[in-house]
Parts: structure tokens; C-alpha cells; sequence
């Protein structure tokens, strides 16, 4: 009988074992590169080479330099979440919900942006956006934007691309949660004579909590990190700190101040993910 478990517990560890490897050579060798980067001296170039200095102060120069965007990301990320929360729970709603036999077909069309590249749908926003393009014209002719307003390269723009490009990574969690609901349950709190708000509120919204937690981190993280949405849909006072990142990596090759910056935006988010989940109260997600 011994034999046996312990037979169990060594395959138990030769079945992780193939991911856990994956995580130590995708994820925890690049991470610690990283951190030793952030930590070079800032004074190297591409002659002399950086040294390894442990250059702390690299992460207060970042932060006194990079704080507008950082901000700015914050604030675009989750405007473009709520409007994911919004239009998703719609979508998912009705699908899960008032379907029928279309639900295959509603969940094939919400997952089809994906079979399209990342780029190709954001220059697609970047035509329906333009100053000479139907939108604007239409907004313009009924007087909501004026002669020489435009859409293009503001953060309406951003904000749009993002929430566009990540709503059905918001949409797929909410479904899965709203789709295991009994509507039995609903229908029980109708009989309970509580109105459709009420029942919402009561049970649906708490029931499907998981799948809200769930999506708004599927949405913000990728959300606050995204450069291509400001790089394409916005101008210079809309650039995000994935946009400094990649221009320190890639232009100036200020590899300390780039890994610094990526360095405070991951440990940003995970406390903020942290945070929301616990205060969610969905604990068992982390």
C-alpha cells in the first residue's frame, strides 16, 4: 500500500514536471534577466557595455521620468475594462441566455477577431476613425463634433481600439460563469416577487462574480501593457508606458530604464490583481 503511494506521488511529479520547466525557461530565466537589467549602471553604452552596479536608484529616476504615462496607462486600461464589463456582460448575457440553438454560432463570431492579426484590427480602427471617414462625418453632420473636431489621435481613439481589441477576452469568462447558472434560480426570485433588477442584483450578478473577476483581469493586464492601440490610434500626449518601454528597449537602448520600467509595471499590476481579487472576495482564483 505504501509502495503504491509513493508509486502516485513520483508520477504526480513527473506530470508537472514538463510545465514546470517551461515556466523556468519562459518565465523565471527572462524574469530574473529582467531584474538584473533594471539594475545595471545607467552611465554604460553600446561601446563600453553595462555593468552590473545594482543601481536601485534606477527605479526612482523611471518613476520621476515615466509617471505621466504610467498613470495615463492606468487610467486607459481601466476605462477600457469598464466598457468591456459593460458591453460584455451584455453580449454574454444574451448569449448564455436568450440564444437557443445560435449559441455556438454567437460564440464562434465573438472569438472570430482573433483569427485576424492584432495590427490588421487596429489599422481597421485607424481607417473607421479617420477625419475623412464615414464616422466622423456622420458625427459632424448631426452636430456632435464640430467642423474641425476629430476622433482620430485622441484618447477617444485609444480608448476605443483597447476596449475593442480585448472585449472578447471579457466576454468569454462572463459566458462561462453566466452559462452554468441555474435559470431556475431566476425564475425562483420572480416567484420571490422580486422585479428583474432586483433578481439581477440578488442572484445573477453574485453568481457570476467569478466570471467578472476573471474577465477584468483577462482585460486590464494586457490592457495597461498594450503600446500598438496608442502607437497607431493616438499621438505623442497619449503614449502609454508600453510605448516608453518599447522605445527605450528598441531607440534609445536605455536597457536599465526599460527593464526598471517593466520591472515596476509587473509588480504594480500583481498588487492591484492582488488586491481586487481579495477585496472581489474570489480568493480561490489566485
Amino acid at each position: 500500500m505504501a509502495e503504491t503511494t509513493r508509486r502516485k506521488g513520483r508520477v504526480g511529479y513527473l506530470l508537472i514536471l514538463p510545465g514546470g520547466l517551461w515556466l523556468l525557461l519562459f518565465f523565471a530565466f527572462p524574469f530574473y534577466s529582467l531584474v538584473a537589467t533594471s539594475l545595471y549602471d545607467p552611465s554604460g553604452s553600446d561601446f563600453r557595455g553595462y555593468e552590473m552596479s545594482y543601481a536601485f536608484g534606477n527605479y526612482v529616476d523611471v518613476i520621476r521620468d515615466y509617471w505621466q504615462p504610467m498613470l495615463r496607462s492606468l487610467l486607459y486600461g481601466a476605462t477600457a475594462t469598464f466598457f468591456c464589463l459593460v458591453l460584455g456582460y451584455v453580449l454574454a448575457y444574451a448569449i448564455a441566455f436568450k440564444s437557443g440553438r445560435w449559441k455556438v454560432l454567437l460564440l464562434v463570431l465573438v472569438i472570430a477577431p482573433f483569427f485576424t492579426s492584432f495590427l490588421i484590427r487596429t489599422l481597421s480602427w485607424k481607417l473607421l476613425l479617420a477625419d475623412d471617414g464615414f464616422v466622423v462625418d456622420t458625427l459632424q453632420f448631426v452636430h456632435i463634433l464640430g467642423a474641425d473636431d476629430r476622433l482620430l489621435a485622441t484618447p477617444f481613439a485609444v480608448v476605443a481600439g483597447l476596449t475593442y481589441n480585448f472585449l472578447p477576452f471579457m466576454v468569454l469568462p462572463l459566458f462561462a460563469s453566466l452559462d452554468k447558472i441555474d435559470y431556475r434560480l431566476i425564475e425562483a426570485s420572480g416567484d420571490l416577487y422580486a422585479n428583474p433588477v432586483r433578481a439581477f442584483f440578488k442572484v445573477t450578478w453574485p453568481l457570476s462574480l467569478p466570471g467578472v473577476v476573471s474577465g477584468t483581469l483577462l482585460t486590464f493586464i494586457p490592457a495597461v501593457g498594450d503600446f500598438i492601440n496608442a502607437e497607431i490610434l493616438g499621438n505623442t500626449n497619449t503614449r502609454m508606458i508600453g510605448n516608453v518601454i518599447q522605445s527605450l528597449f528598441t531607440d534609445a537602448n536605455d536597457y536599465p530604464a526599460a527593464g526598471a520600467l517593466s520591472v515596476i509595471l509587473m509588480l504594480m499590476i500583481l498588487a492591484m490583481v492582488i488586491v481586487y481579487v481579495r477585496r472581489a472576495g474570489t480568493e480561490e482564483l489566485l
